[in-house]
């Protein structure tokens, strides 16, 4: 994780928990995995405040939330007591063994990478997954060189084919760009099933 963004989100862990809160249900995002996820044991990796793994396991996802900010995984844990939610931040995913996760969500988290660490990212999550699970993968586009906000959160510039690369172990069922209902950032999603 690149360490600005990581310090940025230990900082603000509380207000961008209670903006991310704030916003509209992300109809879109539940209304794929509704579509694609099979049931069993789902990680939401880069979990945040815990939304989504709260949700998750409303619908019969039984989910594990990770994230490398201690302070949005304080709020995940204060928000959703009954959750479970742990420590760790992609390239390695250290405490994470392969092949356990019929579902891995990873929504709009790899554009916080340092691009040299996007595409080990890419392979882990897929490392992660049972043969025959799915995963969902999400980032906000950023055109033409990396960005930083106020609050020095990266936002890494790079080709969608980056991502396709790592993802020769798998099928894809769902590539595309859209506009996310809940922040309105465009958005380069794509849904893959690990052979």
């Amino acid at each position: 994780m690149d360490r600005r963004t990581l310090d940025a989100y230990d900082a603000g862990a509380a207000g961008y928990a209670d903006d991310w809160h704030g916003q509209p249900a992300p109809a879109d995002l539940h209304a794929v995995v509704r579509r694609y996820f099979k049931p069993g044991l789902t990680a939401d990796i880069g979990c945040g405040s815990g939304r989504e793994v709260a949700w998750l396991a409303a619908n019969n996802y039984p989910a594990i939330g990770f994230d490398a900010s201690q302070g949005l995984i304080a709020e995940a844990r204060r928000r959703y007591p009954v959750c479970d939610f742990r420590i760790s931040a992609l390239p390695q995913l250290d405490g994470v063994a392969p092949q356990i996760f019929d579902n891995v969500l990873c929504e709009t988290v790899i554009m916080h990478l340092p691009r040299e660490h996007i595409a080990p990212s890419v392979r882990r999550l897929v490392d992660i997954l049972k043969p025959e699970g799915v995963l969902y993968l999400s980032w906000r586009v950023t055109k033409d060189a990396d960005e930083r906000d106020k609050n020095g959160r990266l936002y890494a510039a790079f080709d969608s084919a980056l991502v396709r690369c790592e993802l020769s172990g798998a099928d894809g069922v769902l590539d595309e760009e859209i506009v996310s209902a809940s922040s309105g950032k465009i958005l380069h999603r794509i849904i893959a099933t690990k052979r």
